[in-house]
């Protein structure tokens, strides 16, 4: 894993980040030069980016660089002006899978007709309209979050607890996501995937969670997993 973090934030995440690697990422171009390593075949575009033309910039350079992309919080606002440009970028780039996290207060602003024009419509029904606009896999985050591909499949997650709405979690969700992208896991699969598991972590560490908790109950997660299925490990 690798952090792209402005120069004059980089000795703060570097003391905070222990475990991956930091790299220096003001503009675009360094952006782009990031993606010489091959190795690097997913991104988060997001969480704390900021608003406006930088954040745009960034999601076109990992578009044309054809990673796979996960977009949520800042980089989902940055298209509020004008998220026909995104759409259209997304579709254009074939090869990667991209996955779109917005919660109830962001849909609007990509998908604003579907969210006021047919107040009727359910939540899947919104969803399923927004993944087909926008060629990408989309997921509206919720106590039922819905996850919604552009040819159609749909699953719905009724497994998170009330506390999992605490500040930060849907960044982890957003790392989750890709995470299982970068381990090649289809991106309508590794969002599904994801919120099952998101919404694990939540039970498992239980009333009181701050985002930080969740990644540290994963294994336990997966320990379950493993013994219900029977795997040794």
């Amino acid at each position: 894993m690798t952090v792209a973090s402005p120069r004059d934030a980089l000795a703060v995440n570097a003391a905070a980040l222990t475990a991956v690697m930091v790299r220096p990422v003001d503009t675009a171009i360094e952006f782009a030069e990031l993606w010489a390593d091959k190795r690097l075949n997913t991104c988060v575009i997001g969480p704390g980016a900021g608003v406006g033309d930088r954040t745009r910039d960034f999601v076109a350079t990992a578009l044309s660089a054809k990673r796979n992309l996960v977009l949520d919080a800042d980089a989902l606002t940055s298209f509020a002006d004008a998220p026909d440009h995104l759409f259209e970028a997304i579709k254009a780039s074939h090869d990667p899978q991209v996955v779109l996290t917005p919660h109830e207060g962001e849909f609007p602003r990509l998908f604003s007709d579907i969210s006021n024009k047919h107040p009727g419509r359910s939540k899947l029904e919104r969803v399923r309209a927004a993944a087909e606009r926008s060629g990408a896999v989309v997921l509206l985050k919720g106590p039922d979050t819905v996850v919604a591909s552009p040819d159609g499949r749909a699953t719905i997650a009724s497994n998170a607890a009330p506390w999992l709405a605490t500040a930060g979690a849907g960044d982890v969700l957003a790392g989750m996501i890709a995470g299982m992208l970068a381990q090649g896991v289809a991106a309508f699969e590794a969002a599904s995937i994801a919120v099952w598991m998101h919404g694990e972590a939540a039970a498992e560490a239980g009333p009181g969670l701050i985002a930080e908790d969740l990644s540290e109950v994963l294994p336990a997660v997966f320990r379950h997993l493993y013994d219900e299925f029977g795997i040794d490990y």
